[in-house]
């Protein structure tokens, strides 16, 4: 027969899952930040149109010759275009881990944003990646 001690659960209690509340503000700074994420990812992407043609002309050419210095200035080009997605990116990313730290529950529109906005970042290395290998 157990004791009476021993019939106390110990079990976690089940909490009600928190449910983020309409934010203006948090969606007015989201919109934001998302807009700035599409500028910066336009820009990327009016760079990249720039850079093909001189990678492509590198390519194969002997290291230090003019087409090759010419894909090298091209991909340094991108690289600085792609520094304007780092802002953006952050800024979600300390949204979220704001609301976090203050034990609110998840923002459904601001996690979507932050996830879009880091793939849009990560095809962005790898295209600056992928030219340069091929320039090797």
């Amino acid at each position: 027969m157990p004791r009476p001690i021993e019939r106390i659960s110990l079990a976690e209690p089940v909490r009600p899952v928190a449910v983020a509340t309409p934010d203006a503000a948090l969606d007015s700074r989201i919109a934001a930040l998302t807009a700035a994420v599409a500028t910066a990812s336009g820009r990327f992407d009016t760079a990249v149109a720039r850079a093909r043609p001189a990678v492509r002309s590198g390519t194969g050419k002997a290291e230090g010759s003019e087409p090759w210095l010419g894909a090298q200035v091209a991909l340094a080009g991108l690289d600085v275009a792609r520094t304007g997605i780092d802002a953006p990116v952050a800024d979600l990313e300390r949204l979220a881990i704001d609301r976090a730290a203050a034990g609110q529950p998840p923002y459904p529109a601001l996690d979507a944003a932050l996830e879009r906005a880091t793939r849009t970042a990560t095809a962005q290395r790898a295209t600056i990646a992928a030219l340069t290998a091929a320039l090797r």
